[in-house]
């Protein structure tokens, strides 16, 4: 399918490259071409012959950008929003939490993602790095939606193994263009020292990365340091796990060992801010992971404590809290945040979808600049950051697919249905 997209103004997220007028080609599921407007004048000079295009969206002056990432969710938790509230984290996980979701059933988890993949195409959002309880059905929400989809493994001592993970892994990373896995597991303390030792065995068979919850709050890594002597990031390095690189969500209590640790294995820091104030879990020092130059990527962790899946919202916190943290302005620049959003984002859960660009994936959105709250446009990307909302973004496009457009979504089944379907589910769930 060939597509065009014209008459917009541009945001590649390429370094050096300012926003400029022009179009973006896209062909199947790639960017076929960026030009600039005087570059097309040069192309229609030659009077080449004129592709036959399938689709062209008129973008009317608005702004063409790479789709945001969220680089940590739970999808399916969304049957929990508004329910276990205003709770510190230890009691909400084993009292709110896990009981309720030992309920749920696949076919649950799959209405429950799809629910959720509305809320992220809404908010300008094309992948997700989504760790929860049934990979197979996750992935089949996303395929039968359109959503790209990183499937994290959920391996704990009470839901599945390793074993269980290697299967996953081999055969969901063969699946479908839109669906890889990664290696992971929930965190250093619902995981024996057996069972993580056993997860680093397949990291080594598979030479591959490893990504978990860690150092959330002061409460587990004092806890780890008790049992083991040492915090989690040193911990769940001596037992090989972060060999090949990996990730990490929260990292909001990281010392400068810590710090250095996780630098010299290429781990990435997923920041959560808004599940972090909510759960009273602290501010990561992202200003600082920053400038020890660690890939420093942004997600919402799930409805459960966040509650809104909104990347917008995250940014701004992102920035905010960084200054606060540092008790200084300019700690954290907007430019900054908005690449933690979309290519640090990318580079953490491994797609190639960071810039627009020749031979990426075409996951794009249209951010309209004709709202009240991206004028004046003194500073477009500091307008994105600071003031930008999910009411701005009009289109995403994943995998050359426009999946949402002007209120209306592209994902095979209607709002309503998924609305009733959800809320059955929470109904049998929490109030039976």
């Amino acid at each position: 399918m060939n597509i065009r997209l014209y008459n917009a103004r541009i945001l590649t997220m390429e370094k050096g490259r300012d926003i400029f007028r022009g179009e973006v080609w896209v062909k199947n599921d790639k960017i076929v071409y960026v030009a600039t407007n005087e570059e097309l004048k040069a192309i229609d000079s030659k009077k080449l012959p004129r592709i036959t295009w399938d689709y062209e969206l008129d973008c009317n002056d608005d702004l063409l950008m790479p789709g945001l990432k969220d680089a940590h969710t739970h999808s399916g938790m969304t049957f929990l929003r508004s329910y276990a509230d205003d709770l510190p984290l230890h009691e909400w996980l084993y009292e709110k939490v896990f009981p309720y979701e030992a309920k749920l059933t696949p076919e649950d988890i799959y209405e429950l993602t799809r629910l959720a993949v509305m809320e992220y195409v809404t908010g300008g959002i094309t992948s997700i790095f989504d760790m929860y309880l049934t990979p197979d059905t996750i992935a089949e929400a996303c395929m039968d939606t359109g959503m790209r989809c990183v499937l994290c493994g959920n391996v704990n001592d009470h839901t599945s193994t390793p074993e269980k993970m290697s299967d996953e892994y081999q055969r969901l990373n063969n699946v479908s263009p839109l669906i890889t896995y990664q290696l992971g597991f929930h965190a250093e303390y619902t995981c024996s020292k057996d069972l993580i030792y056993r997860i680093s065995s397949l990291a080594h068979r598979f030479r591959a990365p490893v990504y978990c919850h860690m150092s959330e709050t002061e409460a587990e890594v004092a806890a780890c340091r008790e049992k083991y002597g040492m915090s989690p990031a040193f911990f769940l390095d001596s037992m090989g796990i972060f060999e090949f690189g990996g990730g990490v969500f929260h990292g909001v209590v990281l010392d400068d060992h810590d710090i250095d640790l996780l630098r010299m294995r290429r781990v990435s820091v997923i920041t959560n801010p808004a599940s972090n104030l909510k759960l009273a879990s602290g501010i990561a020092p992202i200003a600082k992971l920053d400038r020890k130059k660690i890939n420093v990527a942004i997600g919402t962790d799930g409805a459960a404590s966040n509650n809104a899946l909104d990347m917008f919202r995250e940014m701004y916190l992102t920035s905010a809290l960084s200054k606060i943290y540092e008790k200084d302005a300019a700690s954290l620049d907007a430019v900054r945040v908005l690449r933690m959003a979309t290519v640090h984002g990318a580079k953490a859960m491994k797609i190639k979808a960071d810039v627009l660009a020749k031979g990426k994936l075409a996951d794009i959105i249209l951010i309209n600049m004709h709202e009240p709250n991206m004028q004046p446009e003194n500073n477009i990307v500091k307008n994105l950051v600071y003031s930008g909302n999910k009411s701005n973004v009009r289109m995403t496009m994943v995998g050359g697919k426009v999946l949402y457009k002007d209120g209306t979504y592209n994902i095979g089944v209607s709002p309503e249905t998924v609305y009733k379907n959800c809320n059955e589910i929470a109904d049998r769930i929490l109030r039976q």
